[in-house]
Parts: structure tokens; C-alpha cells; sequence
């Protein structure tokens, strides 16, 4: 009996043992099974790709562009190039950059950890700003009208830095009286950018919302849409880049699921430029800004190239 008991013992032991290998195991009735929402609707993709622009770097940062040039960000340097890919010109920076913007005259502002730097467009350093507290951590710069914004993820707020890089101000992101909570910013992705119209527009990633603000810091609306569907925006701090076209409309992009969209002021979905089959095997959401035409410039982190999609 002593035998047969203790020869069951192992038969169970063994079974249990078998049916726990990884190739043995029932499929996770709990797994998120994103695949229905990488579909895209080939009547939804507006744009076409059109160029490719390798970029020299295994650490690409950040891009913008203005009048025929795009700026790049890469390693501890500023390049310079043109649409055709040609270098124009480069400096090297004195601490590893994190985003690059410019004013209408082309004065460059160049963003570090906690404070910002700017040159002239001869590339001659001007200042640097005040810095801040050893938490926090800058991620996105733009600059209008004399004043300068800074997104502050480790802080979750907006500064405001006047004309000579001292701070004036700076924004909480409490939507009305009830959001106590703010700027919900889970990782170091938060973003912002000033339209044509002096508007400047801060995304809320926790809440996959953009609010948008005068140049002084006063909210005057926002709008939000989260959902896996394509029109909308999901996960923990999407969309996680955007700019905005000539005609005012945003271009956003996303991480996890990444793809590249349109959506109206108002965040109606009008168009896709790049849907996730586009970016096989990514990992980051590109950054994006745009030309005078329209076109899309994208820097995709992963495939170390600035791509370039123009309407179809």
C-alpha cells in the first residue's frame, strides 16, 4: 500500500510538474491582446512616406525644423542639416541635451535636465537660464513672444522664464476646481508646444488630455479622448510627442502602440500618417514636428532615421 501511495505521489508531482512548463500552459485569459486595435483602415492613411534620412548616432534626442532646416539633437551635439540630409553646420553642447526649440528669428533654445540654454542662429551662446531643484526633469521647450516654457515632468508643472531665463511663473494644470490632482505625469514623457495663434497647448499624459493656455498661463480649455481605438489615445502618458500643422491641426504620436495621427483643434480624428505597421518592432514614440507644407518630419528613435510623409 506503502508503495502504490507513494508511486501516485510522484505520477501527481510529475503530471503537476509537466503541465507547468511554459509550452504546457493555458493561454492568459487575462492577456491584453492588442492586435484588433493595430488595424488601421487603409482610407484613414492620409499620407505616404517619401524619405529617409539616417542619422549618424546610436543616441538620437530630439528634432525641430524651421525655414528648410532640421535641428538635431544627438549625443552631446547640435547638427544642423538640411531636408536633403546634407550637414549645414553643428556645435557641441556643454551637457546632454533633451529638446531644441526655436523663436521666429531662429534664436535656438537648447533644453538640459534642469535649465535651458540659448544661441544665437550664428550658433554664438547667449545664457543659460536659472536652474532649477535637483528634481525635476525638463522634457519639452518651445518659446513665443519673449517668454520661454519649460514642461517639468519631475515636478509635474509648467514653468514660465522670461526674455532673460528667470522664471515668471508656472502652471499646475488643475483643469477646474474639482482636479486637484493637476498634471498626472507617470513617466518622463510631457510634452507642449505654442501654435500659430499664441496658444500654448500642455498635455496632460495621465489623463491623455491637452489643455491649452494664454501665453501668461491662464487656461482656456481642454479637450481628452482615451481609448485603444484609433481615435483616441491609451496607456500610462500618451500622446507622448505632438506638433501642430500650418492650419492649426495637431500631429501626435504614441508609445506602446505606435502610430502617428492628425486630430482637429477641437481632438477629432481626421487622418493617420503612420500606422503601428509602420514602425515593425518599435519601442519609442517618434518625435514629430512639420514643415511649411505640411510634411511630416519624424524622428524615429528605433530605426535611428528621420522619416518624412507627405499627404497622399
Amino acid at each position: 500500500f506503502l508503495v502504490l501511495l507513494v508511486g501516485v505521489v510522484v505520477l501527481v508531482l510529475f503530471i503537476d510538474f509537466d503541465s507547468t512548463k511554459i509550452e504546457n500552459r493555458n493561454a492568459n485569459p487575462y492577456e491584453l491582446d492588442i492586435e484588433e486595435f493595430e488595424a488601421v483602415d487603409d482610407d484613414l492613411v492620409q499620407y505616404r512616406e517619401v524619405k529617409q534620412i539616417k542619422v549618424n548616432s546610436e543616441k538620437p534626442i530630439a528634432i525641430t525644423y524651421q525655414n528648410h532646416k532640421i535641428y538635431l539633437l544627438q549625443d552631446s551635439l547640435l547638427k544642423i542639416i538640411g531636408i536633403d540630409g546634407r550637414q549645414i553646420n553643428q556645435i557641441i553642447l556643454k551637457d546632454t541635451p533633451r529638446a531644441v526649440a526655436l523663436s521666429e528669428d531662429e534664436e535656438i533654445f537648447i533644453l538640459f535636465k534642469n535649465y535651458y540654454s540659448t544661441y544665437s542662429k550664428e550658433l554664438i551662446s547667449v545664457f543659460d537660464s536659472e536652474k532649477e531643484n535637483d528634481k525635476s526633469v525638463f522634457t519639452s521647450i518651445a518659446h513665443s513672444d519673449g517668454s520661454t516654457f519649460v514642461a517639468d515632468a519631475g515636478n509635474r508643472r509648467v514653468l514660465i522664464f522670461d526674455a532673460e531665463g528667470k522664471k515668471k511663473s508656472e502652471i499646475g494644470g488643475e483643469t477646474d476646481a474639482e482636479s486637484k490632482h493637476g498634471f498626472i505625469v507617470p513617466s518622463a514623457y510631457f510634452e507642449l508646444a505654442v501654435n500659430s495663434n499664441n496658444e500654448l497647448w500642455v498635455v496632460n499624459p495621465g489623463k491623455h488630455q491637452f489643455q491649452q493656455y494664454t501665453l501668461e498661463g491662464r487656461l482656456k480649455g481642454y479637450w481628452e479622448r482615451t481609448s485603444m481605438k484609433i481615435d483616441g489615445f491609451s496607456g500610462c502618458c500618451n500622446p507622448a510627442q505632438f506638433c501642430f500643422l500650418p492650419n492649426g491641426d495637431f500631429v501626435t504620436s504614441e508609445k506602446g502602440m505606435i502610430r502617428i495621427k492628425i486630430h482637429s483643434p477641437s481632438g477629432e480624428l481626421k487622418s493617420v500618417v503612420a500606422p503601428p505597421e509602420s514602425f515593425p518592432e518599435g519601442q519609442h514614440a517618434p518625435e514629430v514636428c512639420c514643415d511649411e507644407s505640411g510634411n511630416i518630419i519624424a524622428l524615429d528613435f528605433d530605426q535611428k532615421r528621420i522619416r518624412i510623409f507627405e499627404l497622399k
